[in-house]
């Protein structure tokens, strides 16, 4: 765990995690294991990322007894950050079957690096509502600073969960200077970003990878 300022980083420790996240960096992955694996290494990441969901006290009765139990406290909200985020949301709303789905489109000029929204699908409010984003690369940290934003904008808890495969320091650095509260949940922390912002060693573009080309 790393701690600064107003962000929180958790680097999952889990065998399954890492082998899945080494085919996944295997540029001999095919897409359609590409997704299978993502998916695999979304549910630790997500498990992880969920950990700390409100809950409530209930009563069920087994075949036997009454005994104790737990519900979540409410509705928790997915946000997929397009197109990427998508290889997650199955995972997710495997461990989160009640949850909400809102999306955020986001896509980052490849001369510039910054991101330009051309979509974002969201309450109007979202107070009381845990958010969990999803986004497989936290490369440069714009995306994902303008997703958060518009959920802090819109009355999001703090603080935002981000369950992601690969983090860059850099993007860390980058939603740190935000300010905003926000707990980051990743398999690994990679080395640097290169001359094109995509992390090293990394895994290429995860969205590419996963659907082809987009053109």
């Amino acid at each position: 765990m790393i701690d600064g300022m107003a962000v929180e980083v958790t680097i999952v420790d889990h065998p399954v995690a890492a082998e899945a996240l080494t085919h996944l960096r295997d540029e001999n992955t095919t897409n359609q294991f590409f997704r299978a694996e993502l998916r695999r290494l979304s549910l630790v990441v997500v498990a992880e990322a969920s950990r700390h969901l409100p809950t409530i006290k209930t009563r069920v009765r087994t075949p036997l007894a009454e005994t104790d139990g737990i519900a979540l406290a409410s509705r928790p909200v997915l946000v997929p950050i397009l197109r990427a985020g998508l290889g997650m949301l199955p995972a997710a709303m495997e461990l989160l079957p009640d949850a909400d789905i809102a999306v955020v489109g986001v896509q980052r000029d490849e001369k510039t690096h910054e991101p330009s929204e051309y979509v974002a699908k969201l309450p109007s409010r979202l107070d009381g509502r845990t958010c969990l984003v999803l986004d497989p690369m936290l490369a440069t940290g714009g995306s994902l600073a303008h997703g958060c934003k518009l959920l802090a904008d819109r009355g999001a808890p703090m603080p935002l969960t981000i369950a992601c495969v690969l983090a860059a320091p850099e993007g860390i650095e980058f939603l740190r200077s935000t300010g905003m509260n926000l707990h980051i949940i990743t398999a690994s922390v990679d080395s640097h970003l290169n001359e094109n912002a995509f992390i090293v060693p990394g895994l290429g573009d995860a969205g590419d990878r996963q659907f082809g080309p987009p053109h």
